[in-house]
């Protein structure tokens, strides 16, 4: 078996990351960059954007809070992959051929409390209303909640089928409201000529191919990176796959990893310091991230206070092909505070990063709080319009008295 240096490796991750690549701005790009890596993680946690916002903020110039949603509208759907993902289009034939299920979904338990009519009563009123949210929908009475992992599910009816219907691929979650709402609209509706596409290959193996696609190297072990793709991992697809030259099998330190045999190069480097997702798919597998880049990462948002090493909602930053530092933001009102940063970035490079996630976020200003302290500065710091290279001059050296050094 070949194995990978760390700089190799980097090298497969990169190019699989589609950072740094030429895919245009606004919607051209969004669609660009769906139909490069193939899914992009949600997670409703908002800070400073979602990450699914920020996997487009770090690729993708001209968005703002939200805007990923609108512009794949008619070119993705919402659906289970590496945990819930927004999804090209190109996949729903695999989806609709398949009721995809995973094991903690529970939908035979959903369907005990459903009367045998109101689906299709539901059905209807999605096909004929969408796009809608499920608190839109006619109200058709409460059922108990249920409780799985300790996480409460819904105890209105209508959207406890609505959900049935979209895990079903009977109706599409394409989109989001203002308030981060799913929008739920008919196939035909959402996806146009994809809702009616014939699906080439079986559910496993195009599905796989597509989990390398957007993991660049996907470990043989189970583990997170196969959520929802348990049985194909066991089944005989991967050795059928390897044999036929569709798939290689390399390592990465003692690891194991399933890499497509003409993987994209990464882009030359721009020079540019990019904010990261905390779900991105870079940083998908950790141990790998630790053997590829030498880069400690873990997202301790569900760890107690007293136990988390960095903070609640740390992102990664990407600079020069490497994992340099991490940061801790959030946005309050029209400010963005800079809660705290850690690693081998100049502030000359990271300020400009920051300021792009400011305006990604609608936010006029941005405050910083020192490294080793808990306190907030006191200089607000104005972001500046893309145009405007005089005020982000200012604000560069405003930034830098601001203790960002």
């Amino acid at each position: 078996m070949h194995s990978l240096s760390p700089a190799e490796a980097r090298r497969v991750l990169l190019g699989a990351a589609a950072l740094g690549e030429s895919l245009g701005a606004g919607g051209e790009g969004v669609r660009a960059l769906l139909d490069r890596v193939g899914a992009i993680q949600i997670d409703p946690i908002d800070r400073v954007g979602t990450n699914a916002d920020l996997v487009a903020f770090a690729r993708v110039e001209g968005l703002g809070r939200g805007d990923l949603y609108r512009h794949a509208r008619g070119s993705s759907f919402e659906h289970f992959a590496k945990e819930r993902c927004l999804l090209h289009g190109r996949y729903f034939a695999h989806y609709r051929g398949r009721a995809v299920e995973t094991p903690w979904w529970r939908h035979s338990d959903r369907m005990k409390r459903i009367p045998a009519s109101l689906l299709d009563d539901v059905r209807a009123e999605v096909h004929a209303r969408g796009p809608v949210s499920a608190q839109e929908l006619t109200p058709r009475g409460q059922t108990e909640a249920m409780d799985w992992s300790g996480w409460k599910g819904t105890t209105s009816l209508a959207a406890l089928a609505v959900e049935v219907l979209w895990t079903r691929c009977e109706v599409v979650a394409s989109g989001r409201d203002a308030r981060g709402r799913r929008l739920y609209a008919s196939p035909e509706a959402a996806l146009g000529p994809w809702a009616t596409a014939t699906a080439e290959g079986d559910f496993g193996e195009s599905m796989l191919l597509a989990r390398v696609r957007s993991a660049g190297l996907l470990a043989r072990a189970g583990g997170p990176t196969w959520s929802m793709l348990a049985e194909t991992r066991v089944d005989g697809t991967v050795e059928r796959l390897l044999a036929e030259g569709r798939l290689l099998e390399v390592r990465v330190g003692r690891r194991p990893y399933l890499l497509l045999p003409d993987p994209p190069p990464p882009p030359p480097d721009d020079g540019a310091v990019r904010i990261l997702g905390p779900l991105d798919a870079l940083v998908w597998d950790r141990a790998l991230v630790r053997e590829a880049f030498d880069f400690d990462y873990i997202w301790e948002i569900y760890k107690p206070a007293s136990e988390r090493t960095w903070g609640y909602y740390v992102c990664p930053i990407l600079a020069d092909g490497a994992l340099v530092g991490r940061i801790e933001a959030r946005r309050e009102g029209r400010t963005l505070v800079l809660e705290r940063w850690w690693g081998a970035v100049e502030a000359s490079r990271l300020i400009p990063a920051l300021e792009r996630l400011a305006t990604c976020n609608n936010c006029t200003e941005l405050t910083t709080l020192p490294a080793a302290s808990p306190h907030p500065s006191s200089t607000p710091l104005p972001i500046p319009s893309d145009s405007d290279e005089s005020v982000r001059a200012r604000t560069s050296k405003d930034a830098s008295r601001a203790n960002l050094r």
